[in-house]
């Protein structure tokens, strides 16, 4: 007898735990055999010949210092906070910063240079996404039009308001926003249908803040939009995939306008942060596919709790 489609159904929805753990054990797997090759090929160089002179000039390379780190660890920083942001649709921005004022960089010079690098990993994540089907058309063009005004905004203001004197205000909002997507995934809430789209007013008003405060504060879109918008849909996927390609318009913004700003310094930092990013993107948008609803839920919502309340803490504590 035929499969019908519910039967059909029934039968995807069986196998795709087991799918999903197999694409975790490849991920896992590739990363394992990625990290050996480049150990081996590290501690064993090519001896003679011009292979050899570029190896050695791509080791000095990596080994470069640069306000007191090497350049190889600012890769595996730009690698590692897009592999959080590009999973979880936030981050990058905080965790990126966060690294460059513990080694001395002036926080508007740190600001300048990781939202310039964000113009090359926000569209190689966005790209990443779209590929893997983690993003919404009709939802990416209702972001991208308020987030682009917000940002431009927030940049034209940039030397008028203190962006910390808003941060309170805001990361009050994102932790009521954390404590409701967890009371969601681990009380059993009702959560929004799967198809169910945010409204155009809660789309508009999350973007243009997001846009706003990233300009202004530093960082943001991630956190205020991403959470804004789970909190109304189920679809955690899709969500976090168009909020990450929504982001390379804001981000183009927003570094070009610090760029004019500040200048461009350390450009060596940017470009490290640059590369690693691009290298996590593909990666990062794969593991947004493979983790399920409920645990990737979980986990925006344990990231944002964390980030809201780090936050609220230096804000009181200033």
């Amino acid at each position: 007898m035929p499969s019908t489609p519910a039967s059909i159904s029934a039968i995807s929805a069986i196998k795709s735990p087991g799918l999903a753990s197999r694409g975790w054990v490849a991920l896992a797997t590739g990363l394992l055999l990625v990290e050996a090759l480049l150990v081996f090929a590290w501690t064993h160089p090519v001896q003679e010949g011009r292979p050899a002179q570029a190896w050695a000039a791509l080791q000095a390379l990596w080994m470069m210092e640069v306000g007191g780190v090497t350049l190889g660890t600012v890769v595996m920083v730009g690698f590692a906070a897009q592999i959080v942001d590009g999973a979880m649709g936030m981050a990058y921005g905080l965790l990126s910063t966060s690294f460059l004022l513990s080694i001395g960089v002036p926080p508007a010079v740190a600001s300048a240079s990781v939202h310039i690098a964000e113009m090359g990993t926000t569209g190689a994540s966005g790209l990443a996404h779209w590929r893997a089907g983690n993003v919404n058309g009709r939802l990416w063009r209702r972001l991208v039009l308020p987030g682009a005004v917000g940002a431009l905004l927030g940049a034209a203001l940039l030397s008028q308001i203190d962006g910390k004197a808003l941060r309170p205000f805001i990361d009050g909002y994102l932790l009521l926003a954390a404590l409701w997507l967890l009371a969601q995934a681990l009380l059993k809430h009702k959560v929004p249908a799967s198809d169910a789209s945010p409204s155009h007013k809660a789309t508009g008003l999350a973007a243009s803040a997001g846009g706003f405060l990233d300009a202004v504060g530093g960082g943001g879109w991630g956190p205020v939009v991403t959470g804004s918008l789970l909190s109304r849909s189920a679809d955690a996927r899709r969500i976090i995939g168009t909020v990450c390609a929504a982001e390379f318009v804001i981000a183009t913004v927003t570094g070009v306008a610090l760029a004019f700003a500040v200048g461009l310094m350390h450009w060596q930092i940017i470009a490290a942060l640059l590369l690693g990013g691009v290298i996590a993107a593909p990666l990062a948008a794969r593991m947004c596919g493979l983790l399920p609803q409920r645990a990737l839920r979980i986990a925006v919502g344990l990231l944002l709790l964390g980030l809201s309340l780090r936050s609220l803490w230096k804000s009181f504590a200033a």
